[in-house]
């Protein structure tokens, strides 16, 4: 290695196979839906292994909720792409996304005795978990992102916004009065220097590109799908839409899956119904649900092709976006007018985390007196006793299937 080149690095630069093995772990263990996603990834990258700070990752997490697409797996494939460049984030969305659609594809092609029971203990347990999961998250970054009464009012009143419009609008809406708020309430912008500062490993015209190529595939796929008449082209747009256009993902995604299956056919609601109930007792994203509708079409391309197919296309859309902003975004976030907007922004992420702390997370999670004394306890494991999260979620699910 060249000097110059050895001057260029920092003590933060990662390699691919540390970024594959970290949200590896992640992959396998991330239960509870996107808003435990990112808390996960907050206790993993920026509490343990420091590769950026509260504000950097507030920065990304509100970024994330402005865009099209699973925000939580976005989050996922930024710090990849921060961390090892491009090949970064391949590796953090395969290593994220893989466990949990391997699961479902083996259900979908093996075994309907494989389906959960949504009412079985070491799920109940693991939803428990993820009642700590984002009430450690929220707590934590109040801490560093609400220290005074502007931003502590600014998180208030994002919470209020969230919690009586309970949609991806809502969550959109909340950030922005976050960003407004922000930028008239907060006097002086707030620096940070972490390895967000470090120059984006994608270049402006690089960056354009990659925008350039999601609006031609988003407009152009269902061109060549309905000219061509060939099903796996089909599949890929309809697919690569899903991807595109549902803001806040999550549960969000389902009417766009059903409608582009059921209601075509190609999927029966029984088959569905099944699929989504799996879905609930797998970690990492909802969105590779995807992969287990590709795989029990009616119609080819079925099976493993189905399944390939159907979940490669509903991500790219989202590793484009991501590859296509971050170059602007961190340009973006250096001036002071953008860092005050964002100060804001970062207190409307907490309210927002807030929100969905009480709905859908403690409300699904804490459903009696055992479930209660499991978060309890997973709580105190990740705060006091700094256990890490998958231990804390794999002994949640062991105390739900033991007493739940």
């Amino acid at each position: 290695m060249s000097p110059a080149r050895r001057a260029a690095r920092t003590p933060r630069d990662g390699s691919v196979a540390e970024v594959f093995s970290a949200f590896l772990v992640l992959g396998l263990t991330s239960f509870g839906g996107p808003v435990a996603h990112l808390g996960y990834f907050r206790e993993a990258f920026v509490v343990r292994r420091r590769w950026l700070g509260e504000r950097a990752y507030a920065d990304l997490v509100a970024l994330c909720q402005f865009l099209p697409g699973p925000a939580s797996s976005q989050v996922g494939m930024a710090l990849g792409l921060r961390r090892a460049g491009p090949l970064g984030l391949l590796a953090a969305w395969t290593a994220f996304t893989l466990p949990s659609a391997l699961l479902l594809v083996a259900f979908a092609l093996g075994t309907r005795a494989a389906g959960v029971d949504p009412g079985a203990g070491w799920l109940r347990g693991l939803t428990a978990a993820a009642v700590a999961v984002v009430a450690h998250a929220v707590l934590g970054m109040a801490r560093t992102l609400t220290p005074d009464r502007a931003r502590a009012t600014v998180a208030v009143l994002a919470l209020v916004v969230a919690v009586l419009v309970p949609t991806a609008a809502g969550q959109v809406a909340a950030i922005a009065i976050g960003v407004v708020l922000g930028l008239t309430l907060l006097r002086h912008p707030v620096g940070e220097t972490d390895p967000a500062d470090s120059p984006s490993p994608v270049r402006r015209r690089t960056g354009a590109a990659l925008l350039a190529a999601f609006a031609a595939l988003l407009l152009l796929l269902p061109v060549l799908a309905a000219a061509t008449g060939d099903a796996a082209l089909g599949l890929v747009s309809s697919s690569y839409r899903t991807g595109s256009l549902v803001f806040g993902g999550g549960h969000v995604v389902l009417p766009l899956l059903e409608a582009d299956t059921v209601q075509r056919g190609l999927v029966g609601e029984d088959a569905f119904l099944a699929g989504y109930g799996a879905a609930q007792a797998v970690p990492g994203p909802l969105f590779t649900f995807a992969a287990y509708l590709g795989a029990v079409r009616t119609a080819a391309p079925t099976g493993l092709a189905g399944a390939g197919l159907a979940l490669v296309s509903i991500f790219l859309p989202s590793a484009l976006l991501v590859g296509g902003t971050l170059p602007f975004w961190e340009r973006l976030r250096r001036s002071p007018r953008a860092q005050r907007a964002l100060a804001g922004a970062g207190a409307a992420v907490v309210g927002v985390l807030g929100a969905a702390l009480h709905d859908p997370v403690l409300t699904h999670g804490v459903t009696s007196p055992a479930t209660l004394a499991v978060a309890a306890v997973a709580f105190v494991a990740l705060s006091s006793w700094r256990t890490p999260p998958w231990a804390v979620v794999a002994g949640a699910g062991l105390a739900g299937a033991l007493v739940l």
